[in-house]
């Protein structure tokens, strides 16, 4: 920061010779923009209005001037003392943070707002406008109406107290008390006025026009009111809306830049467009770009243009398979997406700063963020990537009812962020860190539509929620923090994003089949007729199984509520005060996801053929189209009804059998995906997962029983040794060797 700061003032020392009129003196301007000039390139130094003054409003303490007429500057409110500087008259106050985005960006209209109606006349009587803003005729004394901003990182109590939860949050207030806030999402110059126009209006009745006034352009230094605005704002403000891009460019070039560098600099950041935003045409030749780290920084992280690079080795051959591909997929998206490629074997420390750990690795950057991909690597897989990732990393878009409904007749799985006007900047760029993780999974859009909020039933904002198929699940944390918390939104964003019947790919199969069972339908595009058909029959099957199982669990729940208020009832009626305690303190704890979890997808059964012939033993070519029923975890599946027929594409013929696969245990017999011997370990593990205590009582019953049998087979092998009559070691008794023959021997 110190050195973009100092490059920046630099910059403008060196300027200010050139940038000024050498033949005749500067002729009476106002300084603002000159002023505002400087406030994009200086940093806060004290705490209180001097830090808001360095971020939104005018640094100095001098008058500007606005159509001839000087206007002194716009008061910065003491939050120790608001009461007592707002105690008369009208106030209308900008609550501000010196370090928000949206707040710098509409400082001039804020500026020139007060400029403009400071300096009118409530009667125009003359034509020549009078120097004097004391006379009965003025703005001031006629409405009794004042501008003023205040600092709410300095005076965080006030604004507190005044229930500021956004910044800029523009209030008024009357003899020192709060009136009203501006409502709405847009804050322009012209939401402004019309809200200043209506409290004038009802100050003095009759006072002022229903078509409203016509504003000036955010930085203008006069304004005819007969007059069109101008089309362009002033050269000056707009320079100094687009200082920090100069800065950026210049350090980007180098420590010490010209004057002439910063001249073209500044000439070429007039033009009206935003400085973190594309401003040159992506991939023009239509190639894919050789990166090395200092063209990777420059080009990929210090900017907002989306990127697609491909790590990769070259003596690997999946690398050199993929060459081809990544190539042409460069070509299709020339003029469109920025493509890439980066030699591990040269760049080993840009690769290791990457964590690449294997090749190829794809990743799509967005400029300090990115995301991997890890799908197929046809040609079409990567286009068809590129192209969502390109929606989706530009930005969340706003929708409202007629957009959403529009949407949802083309995406299975959209996710909706509902804010209002209390929503702060800190909560939005929590939701633009979102994007990149949905690339290729599912579509995220924000609104404030009150049609949409009532047909969700939305009380409370922001919210999010994802609309599978125009079915709402919600996500239920609602606190401030929870809401900003990017991994907990994340993993709740994964838990969900997959559509209700999805396709399954090498992509997605581990996601689809992992830790629960799945019913998988079998299909085959060729037969386009019942491929659609059965398709909306496995969804309609679906749709109802997730019905009944959300109404028993709210009646699990129920019930368990029920229990718990019985328990309370008898407590009171026994006037047991200890059992009283202990059944309020009774928590309901239950999950859906504590139930074996039901997924349903469908696989294309011809695309698929071998896989789907050695596993399942099934070919959609001679057999049909079927369903099975999956436990992926214990490597079983089921593909017959009750009555011995096959599992059908059929809404009956899944909700018959499926009760009964999913009752513990099965009430149909599985089959096995694998062999006997590992058949026999996942079976083990399955049951020691149904039955967690049974299964520990019995491994600590094979623990006890082979201990008790090694004991003894320890004990019968000391005996065989030391208790042996006829042992040669045995001294104590009368038939050991040097015993032996005492009874029959000859002495001498």
């Amino acid at each position: 920061m110190r050195s973009f700061i100092s490059t920046a003032l630099l910059t403008l020392t060196a300027l200010s010779p050139i940038l000024a009129l050498p033949d005749a003196p500067p002729p009476p301007q106002p300084n603002k923009a000159k002023d505002a000039l400087s406030i994009q390139t200086n940093t806060p130094i004290n705490a209180g209005a001097v830090a808001g003054a360095t971020n939104s409003e005018e640094v100095s303490d001098k008058p500007t001037i606005f159509n001839g007429v000087e206007v002194p500057p716009m008061k910065e409110l003491d939050g120790a003392k608001f009461e007592e500087q707002t105690k008369d008259g009208y106030w209308f106050v900008k609550h501000y943070s010196p370090y928000c985005h949206h707040c710098i960006a509409i400082a001039p209209a804020w500026q020139t707002l007060y400029e403009f109606y400071y300096t009118s006349k409530t009667v125009p009587s003359t034509k020549e406008q009078s120097s004097n803003t004391n006379t009965l005729n003025s703005f001031h004394r006629y409405y009794n109406f004042n501008f003023a901003s205040l600092d709410c990182i300095a005076y965080g109590d006030t604004c507190n107290k005044h229930e500021v939860a956004a910044f800029p949050t523009f209030s008024l207030y009357k003899d020192g008390k709060f009136v009203k806030i501006l409502d709405g999402k847009v804050k322009d110059m012209a939401a402004l006025s019309k809200f200043i126009e209506d409290t004038l209006e009802s100050i003095r009745p009759g006072s002022r026009t229903k078509e409203g006034v016509k504003l000036p352009t955010p930085g203008a230094a006069s304004f005819a009111p007969d007059a069109k605005p101008d089309a362009k704002p002033d050269a000056l403000a707009e320079k100094a809306k687009n200082t920090a891009a100069v800065a950026t460019a210049i350090s980007l070039k180098g420590a010490a830049p010209s004057v002439k560098s910063s001249v073209e600099a500044i000439k070429s950041v007039t033009k009206p467009s935003k400085a973190t935003k594309p401003t040159a045409t992506p991939n023009p030749i239509g190639t894919s770009i050789p990166l090395s780290q200092e063209m990777f920084q420059k080009l990929v992280t210090t900017t907002q243009d989306p990127w697609f690079i491909k790590f990769y080795a070259p003596w690997c051959h999946h690398c050199q398979a993929l060459a081809p591909n990544w190539l042409q997929m460069s070509k299709e998206l020339q003029g469109r997406l920025n493509v890439g490629e980066v030699n591990c074997d040269v760049e080993v420390r840009l690769c290791k700063d990457v964590r690449v750990k294997g090749y190829p690795t794809m990743h799509f950057f967005r400029g300090g963020e990115r995301v991997e991909y890890d799908g197929l690597r046809g040609l079409g897989d990567l286009v068809s990537y590129a192209k969502k990732a390109l929606d989706i990393g530009s930005g969340v878009t706003y929708v409202d009812a007629a957009a959403f409904k529009e949407m949802e007749e083309t995406e299975e799985v959209i996710f909706v962020y509902f804010y209002d006007h209390a929503t702060t900047t800190e909560d939005f760029e929590a939701l633009d860190r979102l994007t990149l993780s949905l690339i290729g999974h599912a579509k995220i859009v924000k609104t404030d539509s009150a049609a949409l909020a009532d047909r969700f039933k939305i009380s409370t904002w922001p919210r999010l929620l994802v609309s599978r198929d125009g079915r709402p699940n919600y996500y239920n944390a609602l606190a401030p923090k929870d809401m900003r918390d990017f991994r907990k939104l994340l993993n709740w964003m994964r838990s969900v994003w997959l559509p209700i019947v999805p396709e399954l790919t090498a992509s997605n199969s581990r996601e689809i089949m992992d830790g629960k069972m799945v019913v998988l339908g079998i299909l085959s595009r060729e037969r386009s007729d019942e491929f659609v058909l059965n398709k909306r029959e496995i969804k309609n099957a679906a749709l109802e199984w997730m019905d009944k199982q959300t109404h028993a669990f709210q009646l699990e729940r129920q019930e368990m509520r029920d229990a718990k208020q019985l328990r309370i009832e008898e407590a009171e009626d026994r006037n047991d005060q200890r059992a009283l305690r202990a059944a309020k303190s009774i928590q309901i704890r239950i999950s859906e996801d504590d139930r074996k979890q039901v997924g349903f997808a469908w696989v294309d059964g011809v695309f698929w053929e071998r896989w789907i012939r050695t596993t399942y033993g099934i070919d959609v070519g001679n057999d049909g189209e079927r369903v099975i029923i999956n436990d992926e975890d214990n490597r079983r599946y089921w593909d017959v009804t009750a009555s011995g027929g096959y599992i059908v594409p059929s809404r009956t013929s899944i909700l018959e059998t499926l009760p009964k696969v999913v009752a513990n245990p099965p009430k149909l017999s599985a089959k096995s995906t694998t062999g006997a011997i590992e058949q026999v370990f996942f079976q083990a593990r399955g049951a020691s997962t149904s039955h967690p205590w049974v299964s520990l009582g019995l491994l600590i019953g094979i623990v006890v029983g082979v201990g008790v049998w090694g004991r003894g087979r320890i004990r019968r092998g000391k005996g065989g040794v030391g208790g042996n009559s006829g042992g040669f070691f045995q001294l104590d008794g009368k038939e050991g060797l040097l015993n032996g023959g005492a009874g029959g021997g000859k002495h001498d």
